[in-house]
């Protein structure tokens, strides 16, 4: 799988679990993994409004992105899939296609362990928050 041989790269050791029951949305991807909403790392893609570029925003699943506040529109479905490589309902947090400017939740941090998609709907992957955000940063 794409995702995980790029996450392996990265230096990451998670196992990509393809479930029955699709994780499109934050809701979805909670129940079918069990955990609470604020779990899920939702990749939205936005696109920066003074430079036009691609910007992922990794949030809790329980949040909303200020996209105002930050300057961001969200990206269209095309957007998304020409920036990262994945379309929308699994944008995986790293591991595109291309270096992205990436910004993180810092409610994150209130999580030992989250829930990422991992490049389909139906595919996921949990990781420990710290060694998520540290390979974000590195």
């Amino acid at each position: 799988m794409k995702v995980q041989e790029r996450l392996r790269e990265l230096g990451l050791a998670v196992d990509v679990r393809v479930l029955p029951d699709s994780t499109r949305t934050a809701a979805d991807a909670a129940e079918a993994c069990g955990c609470e909403l604020g779990q899920i790392v939702k990749s939205l893609v936005f696109v920066d409004a003074a430079t036009e570029e691609p910007v992922v925003c990794l949030w809790a699943g329980d949040r909303q992105v200020p996209a105002d506040e930050l300057g961001l529109r969200r990206a269209s479905a095309d957007e998304a899939r020409d920036a990262t490589g994945f379309a929308v309902g699994g944008v995986p947090p790293l591991g595109h296609d291309r270096q992205l400017r990436t910004i993180a939740d810092d409610s994150l941090r209130r999580f030992d362990r989250v829930w990422c998609a991992a490049g389909t709907p139906h595919a996921v992957f949990e990781i420990g928050v710290r060694e998520l955000l540290g390979a974000i940063e590195a």
